[in-house]
This record gives structure tokens, C-alpha cells and sequence, in this order.
């Protein structure tokens, strides 16, 4: 089965799914595999749901993780096995600390500093959700706009990931960035984003734990998109190459992600080789659920 024909939350409650291992170097591990995709690296997702899942399998006191600081060290392999290590570095009665290392073929790809919180009174604010967009029941899925369409660099593997293979249904505002910029050139965009089916349970993880992960490993599909946007480069370019370099991650409060999400975007910055996105996700009702923030290479030949 490949990942284009999945249609349906498999590939991500896949790459969440862990197994204990010896440890060698921390505290916890843990092995999971990257999942499939039409590129030659892993998606940079995976790593950051799977140290999620991992740092938060290692909290047993009922604090919850609100925040993740990742840098991408190495390419993944894809169909393969990542092994996280998790270092336990503070355990204090508001808050701990965890460091989690990703290794693959006895070298680390990924590191992450993961936080957890167990919650206190005090006042509560929110970002607001932005002006009027459309309902997602009335925009194309990736899958609508991707038939009959060819171009660029897209291959039918490609279509096929992009129109199913994410596990997650994504429709933008105001047009997706596949084999051209739709819309106007502007550093700013939303997508709407939901399961194709509801979530499956995670063994080792609370269903709020895997909605956590499920914002981890969704954000990072999409989150460069408004500077290619704005720098008018589809990802169907011949001789585009991108890549996850860091990423921040802020949990705010729970909420349902088997429903609608709006993830508003906008590019902060571009030079050099790189861009800055920066993203907030709501649930429909206006609820500011996280925020995310990263850089990533963007190399346009």
C-alpha cells in the first residue's frame, strides 16, 4: 500500500507508533519508522510527531507538553527506522524538561528540547482569528483541484501524496501553491486542514497526547508555503529543493482536531537561502489551539 493510497489517517498514527528500546545514550528509547513519500528525504513532520510522542511517553505525572524547539540535522531515510533517545532533564513539581535525540544509521538527525506544564489559574487571552474566510466544505481538496492537472515537476507519485497521502485533507485560501501560485503573490495564506477519518488510538499515548502530535506532525506539511507564495516558486518547480533547518512549536490549550482546522500563515522573512514562516492554529469556533514557527531552506535553481 502506498502512501498515496491511503486516503485516511493511517499514515500518520503510523508514524507515531513506538517501540520501546534499549537505551544507549539517555534515559528512554524508542524506534519508529518514517512513513512513505515521493521525495527523497523524509517528511521533516514525522521526526518532530515521533520526539513528541516519545518526550511524552516519558512524563508519567500528568503535565502537559506546551512547547517543542527542533533543529533538523540530517535527511531521513524514508521507510526506515529512527531510534529516539529521551533524556530526562528536570522533573519539578510545575514543570519538566526533556531532550530528545533522533538517530538513524548511528547518526543523529534531529534533537528537540520538550516542555511540559501542569497547568496553573491565572487570565487567558487569545489571538483573534482573522478576517472572513470561506468554509472549507466550500473549497476544492487537494485531491478536486489535482485532477486532470499535470506540470512543473509533478509527478503522478506526487499527485497521489498530495491528494491523499498525508493523512490529512487540506484546503487553502486563497489556492494551494502545487504547479502554481493560485491567487494573488502575497506573504499570507490559510488552510483549512482535517483527518480523513477520525484519529485512531495510539498505544502509549492519551487521545490528547495524539492530537498534540497530530498538530506536530501537520504543520509542517504547509508552514513555508506563504514565503514560496510570495516569492512565486510552486512546489512543482523544476529545481526546487526546500528543507525543514529549525522549528518552534507553542501548545496553548486542547481542543478537537477531528474537525476543521484553520491554520492561518504568513512569511516573516526571505534571504539567503532561507525562509521564515509563522502559523496559528484554530479550531472552528475561534479557539487559538498553538502556534508554530519555522525556517527552512529554500533553494530555487
Amino acid at each position: 500500500m502506498t502512501a498515496g493510497t491511503l486516503a485516511t489517517s493511517e499514515v500518520f498514527t503510523s508514524a507515531i507508533t513506538l517501540e520501546p528500546a534499549p537505551p544507549q545514550h539517555f534515559d528512554l528509547a524508542f524506534t519508529a519508522v518514517t512513513q512513505p513519500c515521493p521525495w527523497p528525504k523524509a517528511y521533516g513532520g514525522d521526526l518532530v510527531a515521533a520526539a513528541a510522542a516519545a518526550a511524552m511517553r516519558s512524563v508519567t505525572d500528568g503535565k502537559s507538553m506546551h512547547s517543542m524547539h527542533s533543529y533538523f540535522l540530517r535527511p531521513a531515510d524514508i521507510g526506515a527506522q529512527v531510534r529516539y533517545e529521551v533524556e530526562v532533564l528536570r522533573d519539578g513539581r510545575g514543570y519538566s524538561t526533556r531532550q530528545v535525540r533522533g538517530y538513524q544509521n548511528g547518526k543523529p538527525l534531529y534533537v528537540c528540547l520538550a516542555n511540559f506544564a501542569a497547568g496553573e489559574h491565572s487570565g487567558s487571552f487569545q489571538a483573534s482569528f482573522g478576517e472572513d474566510l470561506p468554509n472549507p466544505e466550500d473549497l476544492p481538496s487537494s485531491a478536486d483541484y489535482l485532477t486532470g492537472r499535470s506540470g512543473g515537476s509533478m509527478t503522478e507519485e506526487s499527485k497521489a501524496y498530495w491528494s491523499g497521502g498525508r493523512s490529512f485533507d487540506m484546503r487553502h485560501v486563497p489556492g494551494p501553491v502545487y504547479l502554481a501560485v493560485e491567487g494573488e503573490q502575497i506573504p499570507h495564506q490559510a488552510v483549512w486542514i482535517k483527518p480523513f477519518d477520525p484519529l485512531r488510538p495510539v498505544a502509549g499515548l492519551t487521545d490528547t497526547q495524539r492530537d498534540l502530535a497530530a498538530l506536530a506532525y501537520v504543520c509542517d506539511y504547509t508552514i513555508l508555503e506563504p514565503v514560496l507564495r510570495v516569492l512565486d516558486l510552486p512546489w512543482a518547480k523544476p529545481g526546487l529543493v526546500t528543507a525543514s533547518l529549525d522549528h518552534a512549536m507553542w501548545f496553548h490549550r486542547e481542543g478537537p482536531v477531528d474537525d476543521w482546522l484553520l491554520y492561518a500563515q504568513e512569511a516573516v522573512a526571505a534571504d539567503a537561502g532561507r525562509g521564515l514562516g509563522f502559523g496559528r492554529f484554530f479550531t472552528r469556533d475561534h479557539r487559538h489551539l498553538a502556534t508554530v514557527a519555522q525556517e527552512g531552506m529554500i533553494r530555487a535553481s
